[in-house]
């Protein structure tokens, strides 16, 4: 080796430097301005929010969101405390990053990775969210006590994985989800407008993961039907109405605000362009994605085409 060095290769390493973080800003950038262009028309994605402990905030793509949205429907439907949801929450994104995959480890398949070798159910029935997010519950309550086990060792009773331990890092991003669907968060999506969606689809759904309960009592525009009405362009958005349980309490509440964020979660493939929900409202394409303090007002006949009654989430669909 020479014992003459060149000096120059060290020389360039701060520029290397610069450049590369002029790239990576470059491609934050890009995506800043994919998400924020057209007032939240761009990239789609979604945030769930909680508004206990900071504001901490959990981002997803619309198809985690969805099925977020259903597993936390299908344990709010079945009267389940948050602390299941979040185990539910938390095991599903360890096991398929929320994504309904069609493949895995041996025949494991869906959400959760379940077997149909070991029992739990067809390909089919697997690879359906509602059935997969239901099943897993049924086995996790009947675990005595997981309510008050450790989140790693109460999945791990229903999973039995090989991989216990690697359920706890999802704990804290399950407790935002959980809160951002049932208790007092929120969840927002953004991207742009649906173009058209079918109202009896929407209502179907709805009864998949709430059961048919979710649409006693409306089901319908106020009066009955689903013409909706005309917002401030003459334009009418057939309309869904799901009225709550009269003295429900927290619990309908509860019910109430995960239908909401369930409609927000799921409207990119429902073709969903408005929710209403307490004195708030989402519409699609508009407001970066986020809920604003307007569609409702606590009385009817306002002049707001979109707002609600204290009882009832009000979603409207792209025609």
């Amino acid at each position: 080796m020479s014992e003459t060095r060149d000096p120059r290769p060290r020389r360039r390493r701060p520029l290397r430097v610069a450049v590369g973080l002029l790239v990576l800003f470059a491609v934050i950038g890009y995506f800043a301005v994919q998400r924020y262009s057209n007032g939240g028309a761009g990239a789609p994605y979604c945030t769930a929010t909680a508004a206990a402990g900071g504001g901490q905030k959990y981002e997803m793509t619309p198809e985690q969101a969805a099925n977020a949205a259903t597993i936390a429907a299908v344990g709010i439907s079945k009267g389940l405390p948050d602390r299941a949801v979040t185990i539910a929450l938390a095991t599903a994104m360890q096991e398929s990053a929320l994504r309904n995959l069609d493949h895995g480890d041996r025949d494991s398949l869906g959400l959760f990775q379940q077997r149909p070798s070991m029992g739990w159910g067809t390909p089919e029935q697997i690879t359906d969210p509602v059935y997969s997010a239901a099943i897993f519950y049924d086995h996790l309550v009947d675990v005595p006590g997981y309510s008050r086990l450790p989140l790693t060792v109460a999945a791990q009773k229903v999973q039995r994985s090989g991989y216990p331990q690697a359920y706890a890092k999802h704990e804290t991003d399950a407790t935002v989800l959980t809160a951002a669907f049932g208790a007092n968060g929120v969840l927002s999506c953004s991207g742009p407008a649906p173009l058209k969606g079918d109202p009896e689809k929407v209502k179907a759904e709805l009864v998949r993961a709430f059961g048919k309960e979710a649409l006693a009592g409306g089901g319908g525009a106020p009066g009955g039907g689903e013409a909706g009405r005309a917002d401030a362009g003459g334009v009418a958005e057939p309309e869904i109405t799901l009225r709550l349980k009269q003295g429900g309490g927290a619990a309908e509440e509860r019910r109430g605000r995960a239908m909401a964020h369930w409609a927000v979660a799921r409207s990119h493939e429902l073709g969903i362009a408005r929710v209403s929900y307490r004195g708030g409202g989402w519409t699609g394409g508009k407001a970066r994605g986020v809920w604003q303090d307007k569609g409702g007002s606590g009385k009817s006949g306002d002049g707001d085409p979109h707002s609600t009654l204290g009882d009832e989430v009000r979603i409207f669909v792209a025609r």
